[in-house]
């Protein structure tokens, strides 16, 4: 049978998808100039393919122009169609980017942060994830046999990661029931959040071509373990490291302990972007290693912020090691959007010059609302519209965004709801099984 290889032209949308239109992979420097015709509405187009309210209507064009940088492809045998997409920024008809473009909402919450402290960011992101139709097993947490059982899997997803220019670091079983992780390296920039895009999808590329199905839900089971997405950031001036300082506070130089204030400070208001799901909040809950509070843990896997530990033993530099990492996000958002977020509550916290916050070595959920009050934690939205609200209602946090980028975003979400309405929590917990 004969064929022509197509690429496909994508992006991170609201609801976390990854969508796009393909054309022949021989026309790509072409569409590198005139992209490929996109439509303002589908940024409304829910997890659950329904199209939540739309200020657009049916009016309007846009383009995606692909990104070189950003573009993958991996042959995985000879029997397995060559899988070939490159995301891109969504782009009006005249070049210009389009508001609600989530890799151009990043983009320019990069150039902030580089305008205010001078700084590259840094980071990678480390995906959760659990196979799906499986029979469940006991005794395989953190084990070998674990390993073992999807070995074949784990190393080709590794080469398939390297053939994409991702740096594969780990893969583990995990704790939960044919739970697995998976790490890279870090990298720069608007990069951080492709990778982790890239990621995503090569591990279902490689399932789907062992027969097998994933899920990167937050929760399968309201009873269950929960898949996270972990964010580990740290900074460059230059080409060199510059988080670490041995005679900071928790060993944090200072711009870094404000970026790290501002992403606390401003965390109930923004996690409606980084856990932006109705199942998400079944996860952020005290005692299911996520987070409940918006706090700084030294070490500490519940905290919303942890500063993750360094190894003497280590060929890596001290200062080259460090970072810290956020834990209060899930796969069921767009990366873009998730960093730009972080980005921008860290360098709110720059500019207004926060205090490095101290780290707790406590269980918070133990505290009264008082002492929680008084020494300024505060619990993070219990639900989906609670996010909502606040998100809304703080108008720093809104005013990061291009505007009526706050309104259309809600109204996504609120479309999202709708379709949910009469259904049990574990009907609930199974659709999003489906579409994550």
């Amino acid at each position: 049978m004969i064929a022509e290889e197509m690429v496909i032209a994508c992006c991170t949308d609201l609801a976390g998808k990854v969508r796009g239109k393909a054309f022949p992979a021989s026309q790509f420097d072409k569409r590198r100039k005139r992209g490929v015709g996109w439509t303002p509405t589908n940024v409304q187009i829910t997890c659950f393919d329904t199209i939540a309210e739309s200020p657009f209507g049916s009016l309007g064009d846009l383009v995606i122009i692909p990104d070189e940088n950003a573009r993958v492809r991996v042959q995985l045998g000879d029997h397995v169609p060559t899988e070939h997409f490159a995301l891109g920024d969504i782009r009006h008809t005249d070049g210009r980017p389009w508001e609600f473009c989530t890799r151009s909402i990043l983009k320019g919450a990069l150039d902030r942060l580089n305008n205010v402290s001078g700084l590259t960011l840094c980071g990678a992101f480390e995906h959760e994830f659990q196979f799906r139709n499986t029979a469940s097993s006991i005794g395989e947490a953190y084990s070998v046999n674990g390993f073992r059982l999807e070995r074949r899997l784990a190393e080709t997803l590794v080469a398939a990661m390297r053939a994409a220019g991702l740096e594969p670091d780990t893969f583990m079983k995990e704790f939960g029931a044919w739970q697995y992780e998976v790490t890279m390296g870090p990298s720069r920039g608007v990069a951080i959040a492709d990778q982790s895009t890239i990621l995503r999808e090569l591990v279902r590329l490689v399932a789907n071509a062992s027969g097998k199905e994933v899920t990167f839900t937050p929760i399968r089971d309201p009873a269950g373990v929960g898949n996270g997405v972990h964010i580990h950031l740290s900074f460059l001036k230059g080409d060199k490291p510059a988080t670490w300082d041995p005679n900071g506070k928790h060993e944090l130089g200072k711009i870094a302990g404000q970026f790290i204030a501002g992403i606390l400070k401003y965390l109930d208001a923004i996690v409606a972007i980084t856990a932006p799901s109705v199942v998400s909040y079944l996860r952020l809950t005290p005692h299911r290693w996520s987070a409940a509070f918006n706090n700084l843990g030294f070490r500490d896997r519940e905290a919303s912020v942890r500063i993750c530990p360094v190894f003497d033993l280590s060929d890596i530099s001290k200062a080259a090691q460090f970072n810290f990492e956020f834990r209060a996000a899930d796969a069921t958002a767009s990366p873009h959007l998730q960093l730009a977020a972080l980005v921008h509550a860290g360098v709110q916290g720059i500019k207004e010059e926060l205090p490095i916050p101290d780290a707790t070595a406590e269980d918070l959920s133990l505290l009264d609302p008082s002492t929680l009050a008084a020494r300024g934690y505060v619990r993070l939205p219990k639900s989906l519209p609670e996010a909502l609200d606040r998100f809304l209602a703080n108008r720093t946090v809104t005013g990061w965004f291009p505007a009526g980028f706050a309104d259309t975003y809600a109204k996504h979400k609120k479309g999202e709801m709708a379709f949910l309405e009469g259904k049990t929590q574990q009907e609930i917990c199974n659709l999003y099984e489906q579409v994550y």
